[in-house]
């Protein structure tokens, strides 16, 4: 089969790879039907990460090809989303609502790659969700975004306790502060204000549920924020970028009291915990728990009542996939659809 390797940073390419086999009774065989570049995948594009022949991608859609013997959720056939995280779905922290932390996990991107013709998932029933049936074409970059950036949006949104209520700041105008912005109006917030200097993103935030804009960064931005909240500052923030930058804006843009979600994968950040400790700020976060979410953003999805699949603004075909890196490198692109 094909599939994506990262030789090193910045070198992206397309090569063949061994079709995957059932290992263990619990595996499944994926034959995808879409990928896509990931945010995170920029970081060992840009060197921030090491890349020595890297299988890359962990979002994914496909039609079940194989199953092993104790496979018993899904069958052959089945249309399925996959969390970008493998869990087995019965540990003590899965039945938490925690899978992203299973005891058996790994992720997707480290040892599988999903930018790929196939996959073999293990812990297919803790891991893949069927849906209720083959989606129309138009649904599947919907889908696709459950597998992950829908998801880790959500729990970024739900880390930051989005309510009815409650003013809501989205740190962050990628993919995963989009989909922030449509988990914090879907989950009732009064007010959302999105943090973005793009006009198209701005625009998409807008379309999800956005109430304003916020173009200013760092205390200029902090500033703002505080200014449109009265002096106090957000019930709700989610941090979805990750560096030191951002993360110090989210802490400044809260209230006193108030909830902040940690979805941005960060490198290098560090937090004065005093900061933290006199506001009083509630922290929560990591990496999103997606599998918790999947059934009900899938029928969301099923019933037309959101579309997150927007959030793809250019569509390549798989062979194209070092375009794709460099297109969301250059912030030509928000995300990148891979057919395969």
């Amino acid at each position: 089969m094909r599939g994506v390797i990262m030789h090193t940073a910045g070198d992206v390419r397309v090569e063949e790879r061994d079709d995957p086999k059932i290992i263990e009774p619990t595996d499944a065989i994926v034959r995808l039907t879409a990928t896509c570049i990931c945010g995170s995948d920029l970081w060992p594009y840009r060197g921030v990460e090491p890349a020595d022949h890297q299988v890359m991608g962990h979002e994914y859609v496909g039609v079940v090809e194989e199953v092993g013997s104790e496979v018993r959720n899904v069958k052959v056939g089945d249309f399925v989303v996959g969390s970008f995280v493998i869990s087995d779905g019965t540990c003590e922290i899965c039945r938490s609502g925690y899978q992203s932390q299973c005891v058996h996990r790994q992720f997707v991107s480290q040892t599988i790659g999903t930018q790929a013709e196939k996959a073999r998932i293990p812990f297919a029933d803790g891991t893949l969700v069927p849906t209720p049936g083959h989606p129309d074409p138009e649904l599947i970059p919907s889908l696709l975004a459950a597998s992950d950036v829908l998801g880790t949006g959500w729990f970024g949104a739900v880390a930051a306790e989005a309510a009815p209520g409650k003013t809501v700041a989205v740190v962050g105008d990628g993919a995963v502060g989009l989909m922030a912005v449509l988990a914090a109006k879907q989950l009732g917030a009064e007010r959302i204000i999105a943090m973005s200097r793009h006009p198209e993103r701005q625009r998409l935030a807008l379309e999800y549920g956005a109430t304003d804009i916020v173009e200013e960064r760092g205390e200029e931005g902090v500033a703002k924020i505080k200014e449109l909240t009265g002096g106090l500052g957000a019930h709700s923030v989610v941090e979805a970028v990750g560096t030191q930058e951002s993360t110090l804006q989210a802490i400044g843009a809260t209230r006193p009291a108030g909830y902040m979600g940690i979805v941005g994968v960060n490198y290098e950040v560090a937090i004065p915990g005093i900061q933290l400790f006199f506001p009083g700020i509630h922290v929560h976060g990591g990496p999103a728990p997606v599998r918790r979410f999947l059934p009900d953003l899938i029928q969301l999805i099923w019933e037309r009542k959101i579309d997150p699949g927007k959030v793809f603004d250019l569509t390549l075909p798989l062979d194209q996939a070092a375009e794709g890196y460099r297109a969301m490198d250059e912030r030509r692109a928000i995300k990148v659809l891979l057919t395969v």
